[in-house]
């Protein structure tokens, strides 16, 4: 280490151009003691010297060359920590041998490997639902929005817990979250491989049903509301907790926005008429019509 600080002003923005020359002046040992020994005695022949001399500049470009290629894992390695250091993506490094280069390029690949897990667990914290485990808002939009371009058509729903507020004020919020726990779990149930669920914010939901119809999707909420009745989350007042749902369809000529917009109107439409109902969105200026 102390050779290297006191090395560092030779070319100390190239480690590389430091090595070589400190390669070239020891491969020039050999000719200058002989230059030096023949001065000293009167015997420097020109055919020797130029003999060494040949010799020592082919020696010193094997040096180099060798030398040059033994630095290239180390430059390798400095890339890679590097790309890692601006938060991107590293392919795996070649394995190297049991020496220091190979326990370098070891630790970049370890280094990459925790970088990216990492990167992946963040990434899922910031799309799932800390509380329920579903999607929230963000992730449940990043999704869809990777699946619009092969989709055709499918629904946007939006649900709202009914009377949730009293749930909190009655039993407290760790029941209350309880609730929506186990409720993002039924309806993930309830639903089929492929589609999405979503933690829309408070006590409202988001689900994607791909491919499917208003009155399709309507079928498969009024089922769960079915079942949410027969066997309830929890009950308030001596009525099990229910929920109102908004629904839209989507096509490839609309935005994702219009559709969530649509459905966020039907859940306003059923939850003021009467809630504990799935109101299918408003279409051509025609009022919205339930699907229960």
């Amino acid at each position: 280490m102390r050779f290297y600080l006191a090395s560092s002003f030779l070319f100390p923005r190239s480690f590389r151009l430091r090595v070589f020359a400190i390669c070239f002046v020891a491969t020039h040992v050999p000719l200058l003691g002989y230059v030096g020994w023949g001065a000293a005695t009167g015997r420097l022949a020109l055919p020797e010297f130029l003999t060494l001399l040949l010799a020592t500049v082919v020696g010193m470009g094997i040096a180099l060359f060798g030398i040059g290629a033994l630095l290239a894992p180390i430059h390798v390695a400095q890339e890679a920590l590097a790309t890692l250091e601006e938060g991107g993506n590293v392919e795996p490094l070649p394995q190297g041998s049991d020496d220091v280069i190979g326990s370098l390029l070891g630790s970049v690949n370890r280094a990459a490997d925790a970088a990216d897990s990492r990167m992946r667990a963040l990434d899922l914290a910031a799309k799932e639902d800390m509380l329920t485990g579903v999607r929230n808002r963000r992730g449940f939009l990043a999704d869809v929005a990777e699946m619009l371009p092969a989709e055709r058509r499918g629904t946007i729903a939006l649900l709202d817990l009914d009377q949730f507020k009293a749930v909190n004020d009655r039993f407290g919020h760790d029941e209350g979250d309880r609730v929506l726990r186990d409720f993002a779990a039924r309806l993930s149930s309830e639903l089929r491989r492929g589609d999405l669920v979503a933690r829309w914010g408070g006590e409202e939901f988001a689900a994607l049903f791909r491919g499917a119809t208003e009155e399709e999707a309507g079928r498969v909420l009024a089922r769960v509301s079915e079942r949410l009745i027969a066997k309830p989350l929890i009950v308030v007042d001596g009525q099990a907790m229910t929920f109102s749902a908004g629904v839209c369809r989507f096509a490839t000529d609309e935005s994702l926005e219009e559709a969530i917009n649509c459905a966020d109107e039907a859940l306003y439409e059923a939850k003021e008429t009467g809630r504990n109902r799935i109101v299918r969105a408003n279409r051509g200026g025609q009022r919205a019509l339930p699907l229960d």
